[in-house]
């Protein structure tokens, strides 16, 4: 007799503060044997000042499916808003950044 798998159902509770969520408009991305680590930035356009606003430490199996889950979430919101256009201009600031 085959096993019948259960799927756990869990309730995900969420703070105000947190539900207010923060911006970012950069993340630096590393990487050990064993861990990812994204830390948000917030980059002040006119003063070139940065500031990490969230890191999030995730295992590289977990990293992978938010990956999975990213690129399905943006193919839905192109089909429905269109292409999301990544242009050179874009890059060229935040490399300067990092110079």
């Amino acid at each position: 007799m085959a096993e019948e798998i259960k799927k756990q159902e869990i309730k995900v509770e969420i703070d105000e503060q947190t539900a207010n969520g923060s911006y970012s408009n950069l993340a630096l991305i590393t990487h050990s044997q064993t861990e990812f680590i994204i830390d948000f930035i917030f980059v002040q356009p006119q003063n070139g000042k940065a500031k990490v606003k969230n890191r999030i430490i995730t295992s590289p199996l977990h990293a992978k499916r938010i990956l999975q889950a990213l690129q399905d979430n943006i193919a839905k919101y192109e089909m429905r808003f269109g292409q999301i256009k990544n242009s050179e201009t874009s890059m060229q600031e935040q490399s300067k950044f990092y110079n």
